[in-house]
């Protein structure tokens, strides 16, 4: 792929905003924004177009903790309500560190944060068996206090902790891609941040939010589909998807077919709360669009996954 103006659909990673290493302040967030948005440009400046997607789960569990301690001063605010408020302050931080790095590259470039709304099924299957972790990591005995005081649904996150998990329903429809589509040739949109705020559509059209975290690989894999991307693009913390993964027989892939993906996937190569729904994503973005690819590789080799030179790449 190296021809311009190719249409691209990038999903940021937790490694995106925020540094295990560092606290877990706005300003330090901002801090690590900055610095993938000096990767993000890289992107622009060979002329692709693209689309920003990001989660939200570490954001989404702070506001609602800072929002629950406080219920005895202010009312806790509603789940949907505090993802809508997870892209507003996520995508402040990177429309102001895209648009400085852009800016030092003399691109005028616009670029927007939209507030997303994406409908979900409400009887899906995801609100019966809770999946999506949000929040910090707990060591097993915070994570089993949390779940007798609060009754919060604790699941450990692949080696790296106990950490609290919602429901996590398949995206169907992306209320606004007709704003995203508008601003497509003229901006850079944030959009469907934390996966979207889930909504179910009432029987009189209206809609309403739901207590949910939608994958936000699997809503760009839609917003990808929607806008007849060329690529859909998940960045995250490793080169390559892989399997054995930290074993002494790990095998890092260049490239997956679909059906060895799916192969992969049932023989439960990925890890449920990390790779598993990127690889997953992926696979459905290259089964529903013959000859376009999805790759999954490190935010600090964008470019070069790319054209082909890092990451893995899945195609049908």
């Amino acid at each position: 792929m190296t021809e311009s103006n190719k249409k691209i659909v990038i999903a940021l990673g937790g490694n995106a905003l925020q540094d295990s290493n560092s606290p877990a302040t706005a300003e330090a967030q901002l801090e690590v924004v900055k610095r993938t948005c000096n990767y993000i440009v890289e992107i622009v400046k060979k002329n692709y177009q693209i689309a920003i997607v990001h989660g939200n789960g570490p954001q989404v569990g702070r506001i609602l903790l800072a929002s629950e301690t406080a219920k005895d001063a202010t009312p806790v605010m509603p789940f949907d309500v505090i993802g809508a408020m997870s892209q507003g302050y996520i995508g402040y931080h990177i429309q102001q560190a895209l648009t400085a790095a852009l800016k030092k590259e003399e691109k005028d470039i616009s670029v927007v944060t939209l507030v997303t709304q994406v409908v979900v099924d409400g009887e899906d299957p995801g609100f019966q068996n809770p999946t999506k972790p949000i929040g910090s990591f707990y060591t097993e005995e915070e994570a089993k206090k949390l779940m007798e005081e609060k009754g919060y649904i604790m699941k450990e996150d692949a080696g790296r902790g106990w950490r609290r998990v919602v429901a996590s329903p398949i995206p169907r429809r992306i209320v606004e891609i007709d704003t995203v589509k508008r601003l497509w040739d003229s901006t850079i949109v944030i959009t469907a941040g934390g996966g979207g705020v889930p909504v179910v559509e009432l029987p009189d059209g209206s809609l309403e939010g739901v207590a949910a975290v939608i994958d936000k690989d699997f809503a760009a894999e839609l917003l990808a589909e929607q806008i007849e991307a060329d690529a859909l693009l998940i960045l995250t913390e490793v080169d390559k998807a892989s399997i054995h993964f930290n074993k002494p027989n790990q095998l890092d892939l260049d490239f997956m077919t679909v059906a060895e993906a799916e192969q992969y996937i049932a023989e439960g190569h990925f890890a449920p709360g990390s790779m598993l729904p990127k690889i997953r994503a992926a696979v459905k973005f290259a089964k529903k669009n013959p000859g376009k690819k999805a790759i999954i590789a490190s935010l600090f080799k964008a470019v070069e996954a790319i054209e082909g030179r890092s990451g893995t790449t899945i195609t049908l």
